[in-house]
């Protein structure tokens, strides 16, 4: 048998070790030894052959945007959505295309493959929802893009936002989004999530809402979601991003909550980085960490990712498209520091978001898409402790990034010295 490409004798996420073979897109062999002939064999002995990170929460229309127009001086969410108003009516097509292009180019040189982004619907002209759909296209070579429809400004608090909403959805935006806890009420905030999430089931999508991104402990969107999911039979094709309220609940009302979300099949999806930097401005001490309570959801059977969120924007000015970055400082904010907990970590940026995010033929095994990252760790939790550099990154079937070895160097940076990242242009 021939193969287009073998990696050779690299470590999987379960500990054992084997090679892959490769035939055009796809994953068509994995054995201890594979003796035929390929068109290029990598050798991976020593490393972690991981499949690829997955992003299941992003904003693709803000990243790399940071300073315009000015900086967010108080590092709060709310003057990070006020500083996004002011941004929105100087967005150009070519410039959210541009930002988003070079952002994808730094995803495929990290080995992340997969990004579900929130595109803003509030405003009139769906500029940023064009600029993103024509990005999906463009990088759909290398990555798998998902795109929700995010109402910035509140779906009943913006006046235009339903509307734009449905044209979002009918241009081929592919997920139901929104953002309750910003309604002007808590009733319009549950009024919210029960039109939208019916909106979902009648149209046959899926949802992914921002709930509870505050420290409001009585902000329970989250149990609206929930059974709404289950009235509408959507289980397994909902999840609430953020929850960050949930740091501030008391423990009684958790433990009736926790089992609902996991009945409803709901996802969580919690962004260690924007969590920890956002969450509890206004305390003043003790000063809450602000992540959602995610040993708790996973022990409670419920599927939790965990999100980039944001890159160099209103919200954040930092990150540079490494979900080890994210992983990492999840493992320190959860926190969760046993070996096993480590390694959750690791799949919290890996296959858990990709099971949130549905993506068919994820894995390592025979019939797979053919998409993978060799790292230069031997295990999952050296990945994360070192964030280990990608030494190649395989994007369905094709060699899309190669870096150089740090072992020597790990005080340096760990910038991608080569993409092949050539996306088509139109």
């Amino acid at each position: 048998m021939t193969f287009d490409l073998i990696i050779a004798g690299g470590t999987f996420p379960d500990g054992t070790r084997a090679d892959i073979g490769i035939t055009g897109a796809k994953i068509t062999a994995v054995a201890p030894h594979l003796d035929a002939e390929a068109g290029q064999r990598i050798d991976a002995t020593g490393c972690l052959v991981a499949p690829p990170f997955v992003d299941a929460h992003f904003h693709m229309d803000a990243t790399l945007s940071y300073g315009q127009p000015r900086i967010n001086a108080s590092g709060t969410l709310l003057e990070g959505i006020a500083l996004w108003g002011e941004l929105k009516p100087q967005l150009t097509h070519d410039a959210v295309v541009e930002r988003a292009l070079a952002y994808c180019d730094w995803a495929v040189a990290m080995g992340l493959l997969a990004i579900r982004s929130h595109v803003d619907i509030c405003d009139d002209r769906l500029l940023a929802v064009d600029a993103l759909l024509d990005v999906k296209k463009r990088v759909a070579p290398y990555l798998d893009l998902q795109l929700v429809a995010f109402p910035q400004d509140g779906y009943l608090r913006s006046p235009t936002a339903a509307a734009n909403l449905a044209r979002a959805l009918d241009r081929g935006v592919d997920i139901v989004g929104g953002i309750p806890h910003f309604e002007r009420t808590m009733e319009e905030g549950r009024r919210s999530v029960e039109l939208l999430v019916r909106l979902a089931a009648d149209r046959g999508l899926a949802v992914d809402m921002h709930c509870d991104e505050t420290d409001d402990p009585l902000s329970r969107h989250i149990e609206t979601l929930a059974a709404e999911t289950r009235r509408h039979g959507l289980q397994g094709r909902v999840a609430g991003s953020h929850l960050t309220s949930m740091h501030s609940m008391d423990n009684y009302y958790v433990s009736k909550l926790l089992p609902l979300i996991a009945e409803a099949g709901v996802a969580a999806i919690a962004n260690p980085l924007i969590n920890i930097t956002l969450q509890g401005r206004h305390d003043t001490y003790p000063k809450r960490r602000g992540l959602t309570r995610v040993r708790e959801l996973l022990d409670a059977g419920v599927t939790v990712g965990f999100g980039q969120d944001c890159v160099l924007d209103p919200w954040y000015a930092l990150g540079t498209a490494d979900m080890l970055d994210v992983a990492f400082m999840g493992l320190h904010v959860a926190p969760m520091t046993s070996p096993d907990d480590m390694r959750r970590c690791f799949d919290m940026v890996t296959s858990e978001p990709a099971k949130i995010m549905g993506l068919q033929g994820y894995g390592l095994e025979p019939g797979c898409v053919a998409s993978l990252v060799v790292l230069e760790a031997g295990d999952k939790i050296e990945a994360i402790r070192l964030r280990a550099t990608r030494l190649v990154v395989v994007s369905k079937g094709r060699v899309v990034a190669r870096t150089p070895p740090r072992r020597t160097a790990l005080g340096l940076s760990h910038r991608p010295m080569s993409v092949d990242r050539r996306f088509p242009t139109a």
